[in-house]
């Protein structure tokens, strides 16, 4: 007996419903994965681990979204919901690689770090996996009139995009290294910051038995792994070496969130943390603390609220009052301009009016000319003028940290930076409890050597000195690294105890 025949319009409803499920399901699955992703890694994966996962991931998340969807318009739909379920999530998020686009040097340089990185991470592959999701699925039921030109086109393109999701893969999936230290410590940790943060530390020393000295870098969201492992290799043979990333850096870059949290009683809850468990872990009394730049205002209130944790405190291109001392470089980059001729730039400041300013953006006229406004010569220099971008080529970085030490700078400064404008060293850290070591460059910006030159008199400490290194500047422990390790190894000699 023949079956029943279903009427015409049950024929037309049930042959539209299966596309419409289908794309519902091509759909779906890329804003769900983009609704993970805003959650799980909202800036970017972090880790060599989590950028493999996010590649292969897409990959297959874009191939069920093409095969679904049978059409190669899952292409460009997948990685467009994918984004827009990103964005979404992570819309509280503040910083330069987060925020909106800004048509600027900086703004470019975030777009590219933060959402560039991104995309290679997670939209790339999700382009590729959805072209061959799409072509399994027309091959699977072929269709009349194809055209074989673009056909040809078609699957030498997917080729090509899926070489470079290839060697994406590998480039992040090669992993950091430190080159061992016959009967010393080379290590790549992690430690446990305040409120449970994991920050990277870089443990470096000839002698495991040799004092702790911690080194905190300058700027929120910074990392000098690459300056410390090329300029300052001379300070393993005297001590054991914990290079900190700060929240946000390369091997701390997951601790970045939530931005809100970012503030400097937090980084000083990171660096106490930090030196208790490593002074735990070596067996000793108390740790040495190095601080350069920003990094110095942790450092003071650190040794200030918890000194029985420090041997000693030496800070380099020392912050004092940092709404002080950029009114003062404002001031002198502004004459410099008008003195070579820079009459854009003039127009520039002057419309900005001096600082503070609320982000990242207003401050990068002051911050893109610093190096040429107070330049000086370099001969003989171990460091020349791109300062951290010259010390990125070393194993310790993956790539994707390299990156990161970037853009966690750009995104920690725009965070932090307005909130540490009220500080003043003057004021707050009056008295230290422990021997005090300042360390400038004689051609560091003239504002900031009379700020510390003002606090360095007032300041109580059991011992203090002063040091001026020629022909250095801000960065003088990188550009003079032989009188900097000088200095700390007398330092060491003068402030050991007993049996140290």
């Amino acid at each position: 007996m023949a079956k029943p025949s279903l009427p015409r319009p049950a024929l037309l409803s049930r042959a539209r419903s299966t596309p419409s499920v289908r794309w519902i399901a091509a759909g779906v699955a890329p804003l769900g994965w983009g609704l993970l992703v805003g959650w799980w890694t909202p800036r970017g994966p972090g880790t060599s681990a989590e950028a493999l996962t996010s590649i292969l991931v897409s990959l297959a998340v874009g191939g069920l979204a093409g095969w679904a969807g049978r059409s190669r318009g899952a292409m460009f739909a997948a990685p467009v919901l994918f984004a827009l379920a990103v964005e979404l999530v992570r819309w509280p998020l503040r910083g330069p690689t987060v925020d909106a686009p800004h048509l600027s040097g900086f703004g470019v340089g975030a777009l590219l770090l933060g959402r560039g990185v991104h995309g290679l991470l997670s939209l790339l592959p999700l382009l590729v996996g959805a072209a061959y999701g799409a072509g399994l699925a027309r091959r699977a039921a072929p269709t009349a009139g194809r055209r074989p030109v673009w056909t040809w086109l078609g699957r030498a393109g997917a080729g090509l995009l899926t070489a470079v999701v290839a060697l994406v893969t590998v480039a992040v999936a090669l992993p950091a290294a430190t080159a061992a230290v016959p009967g010393g410590i080379a290590e790549l940790t992690t430690v446990r910051g305040g409120g449970d943060r994991e920050l990277g530390v870089l443990l470096r020393g000839a002698d495991r038995q040799a004092p702790v000295l911690i080194f905190l870098p300058g700027g929120p969201g910074s990392s000098e792994v690459g300056a410390v492992r090329r300029h300052l290799a001379g300070l393993e043979r005297q001590f054991v070496v914990a290079t900190v990333d700060r929240r946000g850096a390369a091997r701390s870059w997951a601790a970045f969130a939530p931005s809100s949290s970012l503030t400097l009683d937090s980084e000083v809850a990171d660096l106490l943390a930090v030196a208790d468990r490593l002074r735990q872990r070596f067996g000793r009394p108390d740790v040495y603390l190095v601080a350069h730049s920003g990094g110095t205002l942790v450092a003071a209130v650190a040794v200030q609220r918890r000194p029985e944790l420090f041997r000693a405190y030496v800070g380099v291109g020392q912050a004092v009052d940092l709404r002080e001392a950029d009114r003062s470089q404002y001031t002198d980059t502004v004459a410099w301009a008008g003195r070579t001729g820079r009459a854009d730039l003039v127009r520039q400041l002057t419309g900005l009016g001096p600082p503070p300013y609320p982000d990242m953006y207003h401050y990068e006229p002051l911050l893109a000319n610093e190096a040429a406004a107070f330049d000086f010569d370099r001969t003989g220099n171990h460091e020349g003028r791109g300062g951290t971008g010259e010390n990125l080529g070393v194993a310790e970085y993956t790539l994707l940290e390299k990156a990161h030490v970037l853009g966690g700078g750009l995104d920690g400064w725009d965070v932090l930076y307005p909130k540490v404008q009220q500080v003043d060293l003057r004021v707050r850290v009056r008295q230290l409890a422990v021997p005090v070591y300042l360390v400038d460059g004689a051609h560091e910006v003239p504002g900031r050597l009379t700020l510390t030159s003002q606090w360095y008199a007032q300041l109580d400490a059991p011992h203090k000195e002063h040091l001026v290194l020629d022909a250095a500047g801000h960065r003088s422990l990188y550009q003079r690294p032989g009188p900097f390790v000088d200095l700390l190894t007398r330092v060491r000699a003068e402030t050991a105890g007993p049996g140290r």
